[in-house]
C-alpha cells in the first residue's frame, strides 16, 4: 500500500521540485517561469478542459450532490476562515474576505486532477472535471460578492457585475470549459486533425502546469503570521476533506464517488487564492505564504487522505 501511495504522490510532487529546483538555481528566469504557466493556463489546460467536457456523459458526470458537497464544505470553510481572520487575527474586513478565500479555492487544475488521474482510471474521473467547470465561478461569485459587501471603498453593485462577468468571458480555464459544453451539446464532430491537435496539447497541460508551479513557488516567503497561515492551511487540508465526507454521508453518496470528491477536497489552496488577494491589494503576504505551506504540507496530508480512501472506500 504504501508503495501504491508514493507511486501516485511523488511523481507530481517531483515534478514541482523539479521546477522549484531550476528556478532556485536560475536555469529558468522568474520570465520563463511566466511563460511556460501562460502556456500552461492559456492554452494547455484549456484544450484538456475542452476535450474531457467535450466527450463527457454530462447527465453522469453533474452529480449535484456531489457538487453539493464539495462546494458547501468550501463554502463553510470560506466563512470560518474569513471569521477567524477577523476575530483572533484582528484583521479588518476586506482582508479576512481576503484570507478567508485562501481557505476556499483549492488547486484542483494544477494538483487535483493530475493526482487523480494517477490514482483512479480515466474512464471514472468525468465527475471531477464537471467539478472543475463549476469551481472557479462559484468560488469568484462569492469571494468578490462577500468582498464587495463588506468592503466600504468598493465599487457599486452593478459595476461589479459587469466586472465579475468580463473576468469570466475573459478567463482562458472557462474559455475552455464554455467552448467544451458548446462542443458536447451540438455534436459537432470536430475534424482529425483538430482533435490530435487539441489531444497533443492538452497531454502537455498537467507536467508543464506543475513545472511551472514549483518555479513561481520560488517567489513566496513565510510571513510574520504563522499560526493564521498555519490555521488556514489545516482547514484547506483538513477541514475541507472531512467536511465533504460528512456531506456526502448525509446525501448517501456512493463510496467510490465519495472517495473521488474527498481526494479533491483534500487539495492544498491554489495561486488563485494570491491572485484574488493581490486584486484587492489586502492580505497578500498571508496568502502566498497559505499556498506556499500548504503545498509543503499536502505531500504528507494527501498521502494520508489517498492511503484512507483507497482503504476504506474502493474506487474500484
Amino acid at each position: 500500500m504504501l508503495l501504491y501511495i508514493v507511486n501516485i504522490i511523488a511523481p507530481v510532487f517531483l515534478v514541482i521540485a523539479a521546477g522549484y529546483l531550476a528556478a532556485r538555481q536560475q536555469l529558468f528566469s522568474a520570465a520563463m517561469i511566466d511563460a511556460l504557466m501562460r502556456f500552461a493556463l492559456l492554452i494547455a489546460v484549456p484544450c484538456l478542459l475542452f476535450r474531457a467536457i467535450a466527450q463527457m456523459d454530462l447527465g453522469a458526470a453533474f452529480d449535484w450532490r456531489l457538487l453539493l458537497a464539495f462546494l458547501g464544505a468550501a463554502g463553510l470553510c470560506f466563512a470560518l476562515v474569513g471569521l477567524l481572520a477577523h476575530k483572533f487575527f484582528a484583521r479588518p474586513p476586506g482582508e479576512a474576505v481576503a484570507v478567508g478565500f485562501t481557505g476556499l479555492f483549492s488547486n484542483l487544475v494544477l494538483l487535483g486532477l493530475p493526482i487523480s488521474a494517477r490514482a483512479w482510471n480515466e474512464d471514472q474521473i468525468a465527475p471531477l472535471y464537471a467539478l472543475v467547470s463549476v469551481h472557479a465561478p462559484f468560488c469568484y461569485l462569492l469571494g468578490i460578492s462577500t468582498m464587495e459587501w463588506l468592503r466600504s471603498d468598493g465599487r457599486s453593485w452593478s459595476e461589479t457585475t459587469v466586472v465579475v462577468v468580463k473576468a469570466m468571458f475573459r478567463n482562458s480555464l472557462m474559455i475552455g470549459i464554455g467552448l467544451g459544453f458548446l462542443a458536447n451539446f451540438s455534436g459537432i464532430a470536430l475534424p482529425v486533425v483538430v482533435v490530435d491537435a487539441v489531444d497533443l496539447l492538452a497531454r502537455a497541460a498537467l507536467p508543464i502546469a506543475l513545472f511551472a508551479l514549483g518555479g513561481a513557488l520560488t517567489r513566496y516567503r513565510f510571513s510574520e503570521r504563522l499560526a493564521e497561515v498555519g490555521m488556514v492551511s489545516a482547514v484547506s487540508l483538513l477541514l475541507h476533506p472531512l467536511l465533504t465526507l460528512l456531506f456526502c454521508t448525509l446525501l448517501g453518496v456512493e463510496p467510490a464517488l465519495t472517495a473521488l470528491i474527498v481526494l479533491m477536497a483534500a487539495m492544498p489552496s491554489g495561486l488563485n487564492g494570491y491572485l484574488f488577494a493581490s486584486l484587492y491589494q489586502r492580505g497578500q503576504g498571508t496568502a502566498a505564504s497559505v499556498v506556499l505551506l500548504a503545498t509543503l504540507l499536502a505531500v504528507l496530508s494527501l498521502s494520508v487522505w489517498l492511503w484512507w480512501l483507497t482503504a476504506t472506500l474502493p474506487v474500484g
